[in-house]
């Protein structure tokens, strides 16, 4: 597949739908950034899930029947920086954000443990989260969007790539002439890796990310609980009380740096779902969705 050529495609053919409604967008043109020769290729270790990922792109998810000008999410699935859970974390999502109007965009993500296939690990997924955003944002007349109402939305790992754009967004990895702004206007996090620190941390998240030597200046700067000021974007967290790969404190920490620096912010800890419940917690069955929704309407974010 020549992507430079499927870049370079007018808009007006990059829109025809698949049998999901959706629009397969490459990141980059031409050659991708930070990105060098390997023989790694794309794979799927279990059913809706893949790895490998060596072109990054985002799958748009347009509402059929737009009525109005309105917002947007970017969703980062989850899989601790070596995996990506696309389906119940990402285009899942993404289709149940259309019944409700809302654009939607699964960002298919590189990942830090491949690094044979880039030349700089701990930025790879950020840089193309901010890519993302800014092709949301950019191409906001074609999308139907406004482009002063675009969120992101991560899982687990892509909680912690999530409000590292939402915390992070002033150091651009990214060439960006336009100037475009690469602050998300909201994030959702779902049971989400916040911290490094050593006693909240998700080791594998890390050391996927920065290695198993990360240095304490590293394991700090993507804190991301110390990295919240009052710029930062108006936030949702769930988390299962009862997780035990991440545990509940990322969440519960977020929480407390937003309400410290002011930030509008809804949390709602659950007693049961375990991790990576997606949108189907048979534990506590509830379309939580739901109450992103509400939430969103009650701070006039779509």
């Amino acid at each position: 597949m020549n992507f430079k050529k499927w870049f370079l495609l007018p808009l007006s053919v990059l829109l025809m739908s698949s049998t999901q409604s959706q629009t397969v967008i490459p990141l980059y043109k031409g050659t991708i950034p930070n990105s060098k020769p390997c023989s790694v290729v794309e794979f799927s270790p279990l059913a809706g899930r893949i790895g490998g990922v060596i072109v990054p792109v985002l799958y748009a998810y347009l509402p059929e029947k737009p009525d109005s000008v309105r917002g947007a999410v970017i969703i980062c699935p989850g899989g601790g920086y070596s995996r990506l859970a696309i389906d119940h974390e990402g285009h899942e999502v993404a289709r149940n954000y259309n019944k409700q109007g809302i654009a939607a965009f699964v960002l298919k993500y590189r990942l830090p443990i491949d690094t044979a296939c880039v030349e700089n690990a701990e930025t790879v997924a950020l840089m193309d989260a901010q890519q993302a955003i800014k092709i949301v944002r950019d191409r906001a007349t074609d999308f139907n969007i406004n482009p002063n109402n675009v969120g992101i939305m991560g899982f687990s790992a892509g909680g912690h790539l999530a409000s590292s754009l939402g915390t992070h967004y002033t150091t651009s990895l990214i060439p960006n002439k336009e100037n475009t702004n690469l602050r998300p206007d909201f994030m959702v996090l779902g049971y989400p890796v916040i911290s490094f620190t050593d006693s909240l941390a998700h080791k594998g998240s890390r050391d996927n990310m920065l290695g198993k030597k990360a240095s304490n200046d590293k394991i700090e700067l993507y804190s991301n609980e110390l990295q919240v000021n009052q710029n930062t974007p108006p936030t949702f967290l769930i988390h299962a009380l009862d997780d035990k790969t991440v545990k509940v404190e990322n969440s519960l920490e977020f929480f407390m740096a937003l309400k410290k620096n002011k930030v509008p912010a809804e949390i709602h800890i659950i007693q049961k779902g375990g991790h990576g419940f997606g949108l189907h917690n048979k534990e506590e069955p509830s379309n939580w969705l739901d109450w992103v929704f509400t939430w969103m309407k009650a701070n006039k974010l779509h």
